[in-house]
This record gives C-alpha cells, sequence and structure tokens, in this order.
C-alpha cells in the first residue's frame, strides 16, 4: 500500500490594517518616551513605510506645530531620499536614537485616529500600473521627499505643514497599499500646496511693496 504525503501549504494571511498596526503599536510601547529605532524594531516588515505615515500624521491639521517638524521632516527625508535612489530605507543612528515625547502615539491617534479609520476604508489595491514597483515608486518617494524638505521649513503659518503632510500621508498610504488612486489623490493635495506657497508669496511680496512705498513717502 502506498501512502500520499500530503504537502503543507503555509498559509497566506492579508496584511493587517493600518489602523491595527499603529494601534498595535500605541498599545505595545505606551506612554513612556520612545525612540525611532524601536519603532523600527516594532514594526518589523513594513516598518519604513509606516513611519513615513506615523511621522506625517501630526501635522496634517492647519495648527503648525513648532519643533517637531524639522526632525521629522529630516527623518521623512532620509527615507525618501533612499527610496528615491532605488536603495534600502536607513536612517542614520543620530535620527534613529531621537526621542519621540512620552505620550506620542495617545497624542496623535487622538487627532488621526478617525482620519486614518476612514483612509482605510477607501484604501485597497487598485490602478496598479501607478504603485507598481520600480521606477513609478522612486518618482513617488521623490515627491515625499520634496514634501519633508517643505515639511523642514518651522514656518508659523497656517497650512504650511498640512500640504506636505498630506502629500506624504496619501503617497505613503497608496505606496503601502498599492491604491493608484490615493497616490492620484496625493499628487493632486502636493500641487494644491504648491498654487498655495504661489499665492502666500505674491501675498508677501505685495505686503512688502506697499511697506516700501508706505515709509518711501
Amino acid at each position: 500500500m502506498s501512502t500520499k504525503r500530503r504537502r503543507l501549504v503555509p498559509a497566506v494571511y492579508p496584511p493587517k490594517k493600518l489602523s491595527v498596526e499603529l494601534e498595535e503599536l500605541r498599545t505595545r510601547l505606551g506612554q513612556q518616551p520612545v525612540t525611532l529605532r524601536e519603532v523600527i524594531y516594532k514594526l518589523r516588515g513594513r516598518a519604513y513605510t509606516l513611519i513615513l505615515i506615523l511621522l506625517a500624521l501630526p501635522f496634517i491639521t492647519p495648527i503648525p506645530l513648532p519643533g517637531l517638524s524639522t526632525p521629522f521632516g529630516l527623518a521623512i527625508a532620509f527615507i525618501a531620499l533612499r527610496l528615491t535612489l532605488g536603495q534600502r530605507p536607513w536612517l542614520p543612528k543620530r535620527l534613529q536614537r531621537k526621542p519621540l515625547p512620552a505620550g506620542f502615539f495617545t497624542k496623535v491617534f487622538a487627532v488621526a485616529g478617525k482620519v486614518i479609520a476612514l483612509l482605510e476604508s477607501f484604501l485597497r489595491p487598485r490602478l496598479a500600473f501607478i504603485s507598481a514597483t520600480g521606477p513609478m515608486q522612486q518618482i513617488h518617494a521623490l515627491f515625499i521627499l520634496i514634501s519633508a524638505l517643505a515639511l523642514l521649513l518651522p514656518l508659523p503659518i497656517p497650512f504650511s505643514n498640512s500640504f506636505p503632510a498630506w502629500t506624504i500621508l496619501l503617497l505613503a498610504a497608496g505606496l503601502l497599499e498599492r491604491d493608484g488612486l490615493f497616490i492620484l489623490l496625493g499628487y493632486f493635495v502636493f500641487v494644491l500646496g504648491v498654487c498655495y506657497f504661489i499665492l502666500l508669496g505674491e501675498a508677501t511680496q505685495q505686503v512688502i511693496d506697499a511697506a516700501v512705498h508706505w515709509f518711501s513717502r
């Protein structure tokens, strides 16, 4: 009698939802101060893409957050630069040791939890040619890099952080879930942000010209 051996096929589980991953991270790390290195270790597989989202979340509100935009923008820029060059994401040790404030995740989720839940209700794989691996992803990473450089500027102006942050959030979420529509939305917000800064620059120039004209009189 010959016996047939059954091949055990490992079960393939879908990746966890974004809100689940971030909520688990909040639960694990609790209220104590943590470093980016600890966050990378906890997130493992999709760590760097989730870090892009995580670091952009505090800035999606119209009010600028002084003191955080520069170090967080720098960390996002390093990750995006490596992705733009087609290299494995990486952060310098100095940034990896950057401590996040105590209760950071609780504060972030208090504002952004509903936003994430709303976004992921629409996130799904689609328009695969936009989210495809290779050169397309490098182009998307380039725009994340540009947005991170804008986030680096500590401008005390409403929406100066929120346009770059939303661009990073939408592009990173689209890359994470292979959703081309979210990537297109990220580019749309990027264009809106460029228009906003152009109008802001023109308005500032007009105010300066008016002040110079008034003083010259």
